[in-house]
């Protein structure tokens, strides 16, 4: 990975703001990211990320914490926060807008526990595909203190499938519709594809099942998206 990304947050940060993140999907068309969002303060998050943190408890990891937007607001409301992510910039980012404690870390690489693990703007998508989703989600129970929760949000895509009938298309052959190819590219630089997941609710309730985690939607959006929240 050329960390594009994180290069794109530390340009901001360090006031070297000229143009913003263009993404895309196999599925979609290119689309731009700009970096303020990206640097959000409470008031400018989308209800679900308010509603998430509202439910935040105890000490918590922020899982892709990207600029730390979600970390530094709880601990202005006075949480210990861990966050981490993949990104090198990132990290930096988060160190130099005041996040106390946070670790260029892979999820699967962690081993502390915590009362709330975040997973936000669409957090299954660090599962990558349908079938690693039980791998994570393992090892996402066995971080979770005596009482702890996971508070985590995607969206149900097959609305993008949907033809002109009401009917739904899919290629059965090529696995959960969810699954998509994720491109990012940031000043005429080509990022690394990523593996990225849309999971719709019903399959993330089926699947937390099957992990020995209870699973309950605790807010809809108005454009397919969902928040749940996952306990032992």
């Amino acid at each position: 990975m050329k960390d594009l990304f994180g290069n794109a947050l530390l340009d901001y940060q360090n006031n070297n703001y000229t143009e913003d993140i263009i993404t895309a999907t196999s599925i979609s068309e290119e689309d731009t990211l700009p970096l303020p969002y990206l640097f959000r303060s409470y008031e400018d998050m989308p209800p679900i990320e308010q509603k998430a943190l509202s439910l935040a408890k105890g000490r918590i990891l922020d899982v892709g914490a990207g600029a730390g937007s979600h970390s530094l607001y709880l601990q202005s409301q006075g949480f210990k926060v861990k966050a981490i992510d993949t990104s090198k910039g990132a990290v930096r980012v988060c160190q130099l807008r005041g996040v106390e404690q946070v670790e260029h870390l892979a999820l699967l690489e962690e081993t502390e526990t915590f009362d709330t693990i975040l997973l936000l703007m669409n957090g299954t998508g660090i599962f990558q595909t349908f079938q690693n989703i039980p791998s994570y989600l393992k090892h996402l129970k066995s971080l979770l203190n005596s009482g702890g929760q996971i508070l985590i949000d995607s969206s149900d895509i097959t609305y993008m499938f949907e033809d002109e009938d009401g009917g739904f298309w899919q290629d059965l052959h090529n696995g959960y519709h969810g699954e998509v190819d994720y491109y990012l590219s940031y000043k005429d630089e080509d990022e690394v594809p990523l593996k990225w997941l849309y999971l719709d609710f019903q399959s993330l309730h089926i699947a937390a099942a099957s992990s020995g985690l209870h699973c309950e939607m605790v807010f809809e959006g108005e454009h397919f998206d969902y928040l749940a929240k996952l306990w032992i």
